[in-house]
């Protein structure tokens, strides 16, 4: 069984914080569930271009407002109680408008210090892919 408090992961390496998300790492790669789950903070009035190419993330929101823009698709807004998933690896736009509180879910699991490089990615790190 594993058991794991918030708090002990603030501040700790999976701990990641970044000009426009937080991401607070619950479970990865290590923990063998076959997924990674996140609690993750994007902070107000900020945008973010991602494209999980390598990954598939379900997202469900807890606190908050903002909105999906998919890159040459739909917008959708986002409030406590929206869940969305990237089934498609859609490219799109992440935005804020009022700090919102996201439990994310990854599959390959994140191994735990991945952040988006300049597609918007996390790269599929050696590990992942060993296990596919």
């Amino acid at each position: 069984m594993i058991v794991k408090q918030l708090h002990e992961l603030v501040g700790s390496q999976d701990d990641i914080d970044t000009q426009t998300w937080n991401s607070r790492r619950l479970l990865l790669h290590k923990d063998g569930m076959g997924f990674s789950m996140h609690d993750t903070i994007i902070k107000e009035g900020t945008e973010t271009m991602i494209w999980y190419k390598n990954h598939l993330e379900a997202v469900y929101c807890i606190e908050g407002e903002g909105e999906i823009e998919v890159i040459g698709g739909k917008t959708y807004p986002i409030q406590a109680g929206t869940l969305y998933a990237l089934d498609g690896h859609e490219k799109h736009y992440l935005r804020a408008t009022k700090q919102m509180r996201m439990i994310c879910v990854f599959n390959p699991p994140l191994v735990g210090r991945e952040v988006h490089d300049e597609e918007g990615t996390y790269p599929l790190l050696e590990t992942e892919a060993a296990q596919k």
